[in-house]
C-alpha cells in the first residue's frame, strides 16, 4: 500500500509541475504575462496535493474539458499549433491517469473528515 501511494504521489507531483510549466510555456509563447492563468495553474497544482476524496475526478474533468474545447482550433491550424495539440494530448493522458490509474487514485482516498 505504501509503495502504491508513493508511486501515486510521484505521478501527482509530475502532473502538478506539468500544469504550472504548461501555463508558463503558454505565456512565453504568447509573449505576455497573464497573472490569472498562472494563478489558475497554481490552484490546480495545489489541488494535486490536497488529497481529498474525488478531487482527482474534478482535476481530470478540468484538464479534459480544456483539451477538448481547444482541440478543433488546434487541429484546424496544426502547422502553427502543434505544440498546443501536444499539450492537449498530454492533458487527456493526465486526465486518464487521474481517473483510472490505481496508484494515483489511492492518493485521493482520504475523506474530508480524515
Amino acid at each position: 500500500m505504501f509503495d502504491q501511494k508513493e508511486k501515486g504521489n510521484k505521478i501527482c507531483i509530475a502532473m502538478a509541475v506539468y500544469v504550472v510549466a504548461k501555463a508558463l510555456l503558454n505565456m512565453i509563447l504568447a509573449k505576455h504575462f497573464v497573472l490569472f492563468s498562472l494563478l489558475i495553474a497554481l490552484v490546480e497544482a495545489i489541488f494535486f496535493f490536497s488529497r481529498f476524496k474525488y478531487v482527482n475526478y474534478i482535476l481530470a474533468a478540468v484538464l479534459a474539458l480544456v483539451a477538448i474545447v481547444y482541440l478543433p482550433q488546434n487541429i484546424a491550424n496544426i502547422g502553427a499549433n502543434w505544440i498546443y495539440l501536444l499539450e492537449g494530448i498530454i492533458d487527456i493522458g493526465c486526465a486518464a491517469l487521474l481517473c483510472f490509474n490505481r496508484d494515483v487514485k489511492s492518493v485521493f482516498y482520504r475523506s474530508v473528515n480524515y
